[in-house]
């Protein structure tokens, strides 16, 4: 668990607390063995950040299983590049929307 985070990681913080996408999201929880940056609890949406070194094959290898075994907890995952948060937030917000759409009464 990092203390300071990334500036995606912050930048989709101040877009992603307060409930403005209408859900609560916490920053930096545990699930099972794991620490996601991201997590709606209640409608079980999990979002990553992920900077280069996750383009590197072995890092690959290990967010593909740590998706797989959060997905088999029940929870969706979400993950985004570093640069897709910081130069297209708002298309990053959309498609969170959009995972949330069913979740979000009158949506």
């Amino acid at each position: 668990m990092r203390q300071v985070p990334t500036p995606a990681e912050e930048a989709l913080w101040q877009a992603l607390r307060g409930q403005q996408l209408g859900v609560k999201f916490r920053r930096q929880h545990a699930i099972d063995s794991f620490i996601v940056d991201f997590v709606s609890l209640p409608d079980r949406l999990v979002l990553e950040v992920d900077g280069a070194v996750h383009g590197e094959a072995e890092q690959a290898a290990y967010a593909a299983g740590r998706t797989e075994i959060l997905r088999e907890l029940g929870y969706r995952v979400i993950r985004f590049a570093n640069e897709a948060v910081l130069s297209r937030l708002p298309e990053v917000l959309a498609e969170i929307r959009q995972n949330l759409m069913p979740l979000i009464p009158g949506a």
